[in-house]
C-alpha cells in the first residue's frame, strides 16, 4: 500500500520535495526490519516461533491508523519503525517456521510458496490502493484496508498457528542421529563474522541479498518519483508499481521449486544480473510499454534470487543455528533498504533520477558477478 501512497503524499500533504527525505520513510523501514532481524535468533532461544509472531502483529496493528491521522510527515517515520519491527518478527517467523516444516529436500519449494504469498499480496495491495486514491484520494480510505489485513493477520496467528519447534527439533535429532557427532556450540558473535565475511559462501549469499533489497528501495521510493516526473497518472504508475512485485510473487512458486532441483548458484547469479539489466533499461527509455516490460523483468529477476537466497542460507547452516544465522542474512539483506533509499535519493538529488536509477542497475549488475565468484563449497 505504501508503494503506491507515500512517495505521492509526502509531496502533496507535507510538502516534502527532496528525493533524499521523501525516501527516507523506507530507509527507517529497513532500519527497524533489519535490527528486529538482528535480534529475533536471540528472541527464538527464550520464546516460541508462535509467540514472536503473535507480538509482531500486535505492534503493527497501529500502522495503518497513524498513517491516516499523521498531523506531519515525522508521524509517517514513526508509522515505519512500527512497521520494520511488524516485518522483521512475522516475516522472520514465518520463514522460520516454514524450515522446520518443510526440511531439507524441498526447501526452496516451500520458501518459494511462502515468499509468493507475501509479494503476489503486495502486488494486488500496490494496485488496489492506486485505484482507490484514484478515486477517493491519498488519505484516508486506501488505509481503511491496512487496518483490516493487520487485524485479520494477528487474529490468523492466534486462533490457527501452532508452534514448530518440534519439527526443527526432529531434524536436529536426526542429523545428530546419522553422523553420531553433537552439533558444534555456536555463538551469535561467530555466526555474525560467519556470515557477514568470515566465509566466502555465505558472504556471497549475504552480498546479494543486500544488493537485492537495495534496488527494491529503488523501486520503491524513486521510481514512483520517477514515472510521475514523466507525466504519468496515478492510476498508470499503480500499474507499474503492481507488475513488479505481481511477476516476482507469481514466478516464485516455480523459481524456489527449480532451485532445489538444478542448484541454488545458477539462479542467484542469473536473477542479479537481469535485476540490474531491467533497471538500468527503466532509465534508458520513456516508453510506457518497455517500462511494462523492464518491471516485469526486474520481478523475474528477483523471483529467480529471493526464495533461492533464504534456501541457500538453510542449505549452509545447522539447523539449530539457522535462526541465528537467517537473522544476520536478513539484518544485512533489510539494511540494502536503508542503503538503496538514501543512495538513490542523495544522487537523484544532484544528479536526476537517471543517473542515480542507472547507478543502482551497475551495482546490482556487480553483485551477480561478486555471486559467482564467492558462492562455493557448501552452496548448491
Amino acid at each position: 500500500m505504501e508503494r503506491t501512497i507515500l512517495p505521492g503524499l509526502a509531496e502533496s500533504e507535507f510538502g516534502v520535495t527532496s528525493k533524499t527525505a521523501v525516501v527516507s520513510f523506507i530507509a527507517t523501514f529497513g532500519l527497524a526490519m533489519a535490527g528486529s532481524n538482528l535480534v529475533v535468533g536471540s528472541l527464538n532461544k527464550r520464546f516460541t516461533r508462535r509467540r514472536i509472531l503473535i507480538a509482531g502483529w500486535i505492534i503493527g496493528i497501529p500502522v495503518p491508523l497513524l498513517l491516516i491521522w499523521a498531523p506531519s510527515w515525522s508521524w509517517i517515520i514513526g508509522a515505519n519503525l512500527l512497521l520494520g519491527v511488524n516485518q522483521g518478527l512475522c516475516w522472520s517467523m514465518t520463514v522460520n517456521m516454514k524450515m522446520d516444516l518443510a526440511g531439507s529436500r524441498w526447501r526452496g519449494l516451500i520458501l518459494g510458496f511462502n515468499e509468493s504469498a507475501g509479494y503476489m499480496s503486495l502486488a494486488v495491495m500496490a494496485l488496489v490502493t492506486g485505484i482507490i486514491a484514484d478515486n477517493y484520494g491519498l488519505r484516508p480510505e486506501p488505509f481503511f484496508l491496512g487496518i483490516a489485513i493487520a487485524t485479520t493477520g494477528l487474529a490468523f496467528s492466534i486462533l490457527f498457528i501452532r508452534d514448530t519447534a518440534a519439527h526443527s527439533a526432529l531434524e536436529t535429532a536426526g542429523l545428530v542421529s546419522a553422523s553420531q557427532t553433537p552439533p558444534a556450540t555456536t555463538t551469535f558473535k561467530s555466526n555474525f563474522a560467519d556470515a557477514t565475511w568470515r566465509k566466502p559462501y555465505l558472504f556471497g549469499i549475504t552480498q546479494a541479498g543486500l544488493m537485492k533489497n537495495l534496488n527494491d528501495g529503488v523501486a520503491w521510493g524513486i521510481f514512483p518519483l520517477y514515472f510521475a516526473a514523466q507525466g504519468l497518472a496515478l492510476d498508470r504508475i499503480a500499474i507499474l508499481v503492481a507488475v513488479y512485485p505481481l511477476v516476482w510473487g507469481g514466478l516464485q512458486l516455480a523459481t524456489g521449486w527449480v532451485s532445489d532441483i538444478v542448484g541454488r548458484k545458477p539462479l542467484i547469479v542469473a536473477g542479479m544480473v537481469l535485476q540490474g539489466a531491467s533497471i538500468s533499461l527503466t532509465a534508458s527509455v520513456d516508453s510506457y510499454g518497455i517500462w511494462l516490460g523492464s518491471m516485469a523483468l526486474l520481478g523475474l529477476g528477483t523471483a529467480l534470487v529471493y526464495p533461492t537466497l533464504l534456501a541457500a542460507v538453510g542449505d549452509a547452516v545447522p539447523a539449530q543455528d539457522r535462526a541465528s544465522f537467517l537473522g544476520v542474512y536478513r539484518f544485512w539483506r533489510d539494511s540494502g533498504f536503508i542503503i538503496g533509499a538514501l543512495l538513490a535519493g542523495i544522487f537523484a538529488d544532484l544528479f536526476g533520477f537517471r543517473p542515480a536509477i542507472r547507478l543502482i542497475g551497475a551495482l546490482t549488475v556487480g553483485s551477480g558477478i561478486l555471486a559467482m565468484v564467492t558462492l562455493r563449497g557448501r552452496v548448491k
